[in-house]
C-alpha cells in the first residue's frame, strides 16, 4: 500500500494586501511541526508558481521565513559564464549584511505583483545568515543575482515590495512587454546574421 502525501498550494498575497505591509514576527521554534508544515507547503507553492523565491508573508503568514534557489544556468544568464547559483535554501530569521557599498541594478519580478517587473538597485555583495529547518546555522556570501534574490525575499519580511526600492518608476513594465522586446531583438539579430 502506497502512502500519498498531499501537496498544499497556498494562495499568494498580492500587492495591496495588509500582510505584505507589515514587519514579520521572529520564529521562536524553527523545528516545530507547525513550521515544518509551513515550509513544505511553501515548497509546494513555490514549485507550482515556478519562482526563484518565496517569503512567508507572501502566503499570508507574517513570520520571518524565506526560501529561494538560483540554478547555475540562471546565475550564468544574469551574471555571466563564471557565475554560480545556489542550492535550494530555507532561511528562518534571516539577517543580511552588505559586504561592499557596490550597488547594481537588475530587473526584478515578484509573485505578489504578477505580470510586472522593474529595475531595482541592490547591494552586489552580501553576507546572509539564518537557521535552516533543522535549526542549524546557514551563513553564506552571495554576489550578483544570488544576492539580489536573497535581498528581495528578505524585504518581504519588513513589509517592502520591490517597487518601493526602485529609483525610476518609468522602468516598471509588464513582463509580456519585456518578452516581446527580447523576441524582436532576437529576430533582428537573426535577420542581420
Amino acid at each position: 500500500m502506497a502512502i500519498v502525501l498531499a501537496m498544499a498550494i497556498l494562495k499568494i498575497a498580492r500587492m495591496g494586501h495588509p500582510v505584505l505591509k507589515q514587519v514579520a514576527a521572529p520564529i521562536d521554534d524553527p523545528k516545530s511541526a507547525e513550521i515544518g508544515h509551513l515550509i513544505q507547503d511553501m515548497i509546494d507553492t513555490l514549485a507550482d508558481a515556478a519562482g526563484a523565491g518565496l517569503a512567508a508573508p507572501q502566503v499570508h503568514v507574517p513570520q520571518r521565513l524565506v526560501m529561494f534557489h538560483v540554478p547555475d544556468a540562471r546565475a550564468r544568464e544574469e551574471d555571466g559564464e563564471a557565475a554560480e547559483g545556489c542550492p535550494f535554501t530555507v532561511l528562518i530569521n534571516p539577517e543580511i549584511e552588505a559586504l561592499s557599498e557596490d550597488i547594481s541594478e537588475g530587473i526584478e519580478a515578484c509573485l505578489s505583483l504578477p505580470g510586472l517587473a522593474g529595475m531595482v538597485p541592490r547591494f552586489h555583495h552580501i553576507l546572509y545568515r539564518g537557521l535552516d529547518h533543522l535549526g542549524q546555522t546557514v551563513e553564506r556570501e552571495a554576489e550578483g543575482f544570488h544576492a539580489r534574490v536573497v535581498q528581495h525575499e528578505c524585504d518581504h519580511l519588513d513589509g517592502i515590495l520591490y517597487p518601493m526600492r526602485m529609483d525610476d518608476l518609468s522602468t516598471l513594465t509588464f513582463t509580456s512587454e519585456i518578452s516581446r522586446a527580447r523576441e524582436e531583438e532576437e529576430q533582428e539579430d537573426a535577420e542581420n546574421g
